[in-house]
């Protein structure tokens, strides 16, 4: 809606992965170098860790847009709680191998082979393993079982590990030890900084090609941080309707009472009203209700009452969106009726 208003060729603030708009800050390109590192080493894992929305995906993305090296044959996948003959299907899949038969002595096989034939075509594989924090122990163990596939002491088979925090966890449990001597390099990935903040806006925007400057006054960069917490995602998220507010109310530059504003917005949206133990405490008892004292109904009372107000806080936000969005579409009529105006204008001219 506002790319025209700011001069943007694209959206900056999508959330899907986009190489384009990869954001080099310390951590990330630490990570990034760690993964190049490995490449160039040809064998051994490499662990990227971090929290939701910190950037691994695009990462991921980034190296794959940027292997220089055609004889590398890369494949990523995304993984759920898979069993290990599940992750090999998935693998197998994924480099599009054929299969005969799906059972696990069928499936390592069929996998050996493709590898064999690449290797000798002076090839080989690199499997990036994106949410890894999902797969049971047993199944990471299976990855380092393939990274048992050598021909001439060389690995046929490099993989990379991408997860969240608890990635960590299964991989310092004690039975993955023979696991973690693969394990050539790791890196975690932190929030950004205030100033990190700010230069990932700016970066955005240079890249969706903004032709006006300064959009952002110097103080919003802060409340943006603290609101958004440093993490990429949610910066994308925040910024993208920061945005669109200001379009709807036609600011060329964006101060730091819109920023609030939309925070006030989003916080109720994005948090819930309904939080879950204010809910859970006006449930029934499962005791007797006859034990039940004035004072824990008088609590149930005020619970009721402050889910109440913010049902009413919640429907009047959404009532002053819907305003908006009428205004953002009564501008796009007028717009189109003053085409429509001076185009008659000039037929008549003419």
């Amino acid at each position: 809606m506002y790319e025209d208003y700011y001069g943007f060729k694209e959206r900056p603030f999508q959330l899907s992965p986009d190489p384009r708009f990869f954001f080099a800050s310390s951590h990330h390109q630490r990570a990034l170098s760690y993964l190049q590192y490995g490449l160039d080493q040809g064998e051994g894992f490499i662990v990227i860790t971090g929290p939701i929305g910190t950037g691994k995906t695009t990462i991921a993305r980034n190296l794959l847009n940027n292997i220089g090296d055609e004889n590398i044959v890369a494949a990523q996948i995304v993984t759920t709680k898979l069993a290990p003959q599940e992750l090999l299907e998935l693998v197998a899949s994924e480099f599009k191998i054929p299969l005969n038969n799906h059972s696990k002595a069928d499936l390592l096989r069929a996998i050996e082979n493709f590898l064999i034939q690449l290797n000798q075509q002076g090839k080989r594989a690199l499997l990036l393993v994106d949410e890894a924090q999902n797969l049971p122990s047993e199944t990471v163990e299976e990855l380092r079982m393939l990274s048992n596939f050598q021909l001439n002491n060389k690995p046929l088979i490099q993989s990379f590990l991408l997860g969240q925090e608890e990635l960590k966890d299964i991989i310092q449990a004690p039975n993955m030890e023979q696991f973690r001597q693969r394990i050539i390099a790791s890196a975690h990935l932190k929030p950004l900084s205030v100033e990190e903040v700010k230069e990932y806006i700016n970066h955005r925007l240079q890249q969706a090609q903004c032709n006006k400057e300064n959009i952002f006054s110097e103080e919003c960069y802060a409340l943006i941080h603290e609101k958004a917490l440093g993490v990429p995602r949610k910066i994308n998220i925040f910024v993208d309707r920061i945005l669109l507010y200001a379009f709807l109310e036609e600011l060329d530059v964006i101060n730091i009472h819109a920023v609030q504003q939309v925070a006030s917005e989003m916080e109720i949206e994005l948090t819930g009203s309904l939080r879950t133990n204010q809910m859970q405490s006006i449930e029934p008892s499962t005791s007797n209700e006859q034990n039940s004292t004035p004072l824990a109904i008088t609590n149930q009372i005020d619970n009721i009452q402050k889910t109440l107000n913010e049902i009413e806080v919640y429907l009047d936000n959404n009532i002053k969106k819907k305003l908006k969005m009428s205004r953002y579409v009564d501008k796009l009529l007028q717009q189109k009726n003053r085409l429509y105006a001076e185009e008659n204008s000039t037929n008549e001219q003419e």
